[in-house]
């Protein structure tokens, strides 16, 4: 039985996004749709629910992204966040906080602006905000030492936006999977690529650091309609396609965003689907037994369909 999209939205916008998600809960929920148009309205709601309740959205799309690789996951996500104005966030948040006045101009935040607003020296203020830095930020322990080191670097920048911007831009890069050479961000501390075995901890950090810098949490967007599909090579065109083990590591990749809702905070992770995820004889999620007993719905009501479900066939658009 199919859910009307209104009343699955309803009840992820009053279930999850304004209560259990906002008060640091996790969540991952699956809706199928089978007409496109349906799927590419729901991302649009999705999107405006997060934004209108406070949320960093991201949308990632298995036809644009590798989505069996993690870390590409991760920089998909990092490209649509604005770091810039949550390092600002976070630095007028805890300098509040401790005390001191904000300048007129909120946005300027460097040093100078600081002292001047608060009649400090800048050599003294330069010490305090180096343990502000120290006891908020750098040993928030929720957050893995990458992510607290590029945080820091990003803070840094909105006070002495003069020392050394080249690092800033390496660390920035770095975070979008765009770095070169990692000897770049050898000034930041950092000395390892954001890869496949630590991708997972920079997106539980990042769902963190939304947090504490004002944001409601992270909606996180996943339209995995691409990959059980069966397209000959000849009809394909510049997208990502998956092969039946790629689609199952993807499923991998769903599984343990399930399994790991306890140890993050504030996610909610909408994946979108189309028909072939729960009926294709060979690359249907059913077929993939981890995931299928984390979706199955075995009690049900006969008459009824639960919009609660991890799982939910959605009424077409028409």
């Amino acid at each position: 039985m199919d859910v009307l999209p209104s009343t699955w939205l309803d009840v992820i916008r009053q279930d999850y996004l304004d209560d259990f998600v906002r008060a640091g809960g996790a969540a991952v929920k699956v809706a199928v749709a089978e007409d496109d148009t349906t799927r590419s309205r729901l991302r649009d709601r999705l999107r405006q629910l997060g934004e209108d309740g406070g949320y960093r959205v991201a949308v990632v799309d298995a036809a644009q992204v590798k989505m069996q690789l993690v870390d590409r996951v991760f920089f998909a996500i990092a490209a649509q966040m604005p770091w810039e104005e949550t390092a600002r966030a976070f630095l007028a948040r805890t300098v509040v906080e401790n005390g001191y006045q904000l300048p007129s101009d909120p946005s300027n935040l460097t040093l100078t602006a600081l002292a001047e607003a608060n009649d400090v020296p800048e050599r003294r203020l330069n010490t305090s905000i180096g343990d502000i830095l120290w006891r908020s930020l750098f040993r928030d322990y929720a957050m893995s030492q990458e992510f607290r080191l590029a945080m820091v670097r990003l803070c840094r920048a909105q006070l002495y936006p003069d020392d050394e911007p080249a690092v800033t831009d390496a660390v920035m890069a770095w975070l979008r999977g765009e770095l070169r050479r990692i000897s770049e961000i050898k000034r930041a501390l950092i000395f390892q690529r954001i890869a496949r075995h630590n991708a997972r901890h920079m997106l539980e950090s990042l769902a963190h650091w939304l947090r504490v810098t004002g944001s409601a949490g992270l909606l996180l967007i996943l339209d995995v309609t691409r990959c059980p599909l069966t397209v000959p090579r000849e009809q394909r065109d510049d997208g990502v396609y998956y092969s039946r083990p790629a689609t199952f590591d993807v499923y991998e990749l769903l599984r343990q965003f399930i399994d790991g809702t306890d140890n993050v905070e504030s996610l909610f992770v909408a994946v979108l689907a189309g028909r072939e995820f729960t009926t294709d004889l060979r690359r249907s999620y059913v077929q993939y037994p981890a995931l299928h007993y984390r979706l199955a719905d075995e009690v049900h009501d006969q008459y009824r369909p639960n919009p609660l479900a991890a799982l939910v066939r959605i009424a077409d658009a028409s």
